[in-house]
């Protein structure tokens, strides 16, 4: 580009001892500088705006790469806040329940409810650990699943049987499952998907609400459908909940539980499964997660 415009400033030059001379050169010569000074108008120009545009094209990325890399940060260090406190909330009461039971003489039916609670405390820690490792596996492609047919009826109302026993504030399972519905796949990875689903609406659900649970069975598909009536997803959130680690809101400020992993691993086992997953609204409230499986 330098050279351009000491070229430029040459062709000025020309034109200048043309016109102090006119008189010895022809106009036709006079017309050819100016159009050469044009011509290297035009490139110098051109390669201006290229030069403008890689610019400006650098920074965007530039911009957006750093924008990513904070998001990743934020992201990270909200799940380190959320896996701290799920972590440190069932643990404080195992402890508690269990420095009661040594200390105190307490009746049979007392006893019985703190080892159910400290259970269900520790049902809670393993699925933590189960969801972390799987996430682990998915993020390095590490995962194995089995390829089996089974009985997804029957899987589906052990999962509500089991869940419904341990359902906290007024929260009940409403089950539509027809019988001996059958597919094939991973029966573990799919508990998992099912019971991320129904804890993911229990988090966000209001008190003494119906968690709803559908199986429905088509000619060429497989339909499972989980409703909640809680205050819904906004629809610009839509795209991102199934992000690792991404969670609505502040880790500072939210009042429900959870790590950002449920509904990655939801929609990665769906995908090794050649499933897919969708959220919609529910009405008049609430948030309807909806799978689809080919038969």
């Amino acid at each position: 580009m330098v050279v351009l415009n000491r070229e430029v400033y040459e062709y000025k030059m020309e034109i200048v001892a043309l016109k102090n001379t006119n008189a010895q050169l022809l106009a036709s010569d006079r017309e050819i500088f100016i159009e050469k000074l044009h011509d290297r108008w035009l490139m110098v120009a051109g390669e201006g705006a290229v030069f403008i545009t890689l610019l400006i094209l650098g920074i965007n990325l530039t911009r957006r790469a750093f924008k990513k890399e904070f998001m990743l940060a934020r992201q990270q260090k909200n799940f380190l806040l959320s896996i701290t406190h799920e972590f440190k909330s069932p643990l404080a009461a195992i402890k508690l329940s269990l420095q009661t039971l040594h200390k105190h003489h307490l009746d049979e039916e007392k006893q019985q409810s703190l080892i159910k609670r400290s259970l269900s405390d520790t049902d809670r820690i393993q699925n933590l650990i189960e969801n972390a490792l799987t996430a682990a596996q998915i993020e390095s492609q590490n995962i194995e699943l089995q390829n089996e047919e089974f009985n997804l009826s029957a899987l589906l109302n052990d999962i509500v049987k089991d869940k419904s026993a341990h359902l906290k504030d007024g929260h009940e399972i409403k089950a539509e499952i027809p019988d001996n519905v059958f597919m094939k796949g991973d029966v573990l990875a799919i508990s998992s998907v099912i019971l991320n689903l129904l804890e993911n609406a229990e988090k966000y659900s209001p008190e003494n609400s119906i968690i709803q649970l559908e199986l429905l069975e088509r000619d060429k598909h497989i339909v499972i459908r989980v409703k909640d009536n809680g205050s819904g997803i906004p629809d610009e959130e839509k795209e991102n909940i199934f992000d690792k680690f991404y969670r609505i809101g502040n880790e500072d400020t939210r009042k429900t539980k959870g790590t950002g992993l449920g509904l990655y691993i939801v929609k990665n086992i769906v995908a090794l499964h050649n499933g897919k997953v969708f959220v919609k609204d529910n009405h008049p409230q609430g948030t309807v997660f909806e799978i689809i499986f080919l038969k």
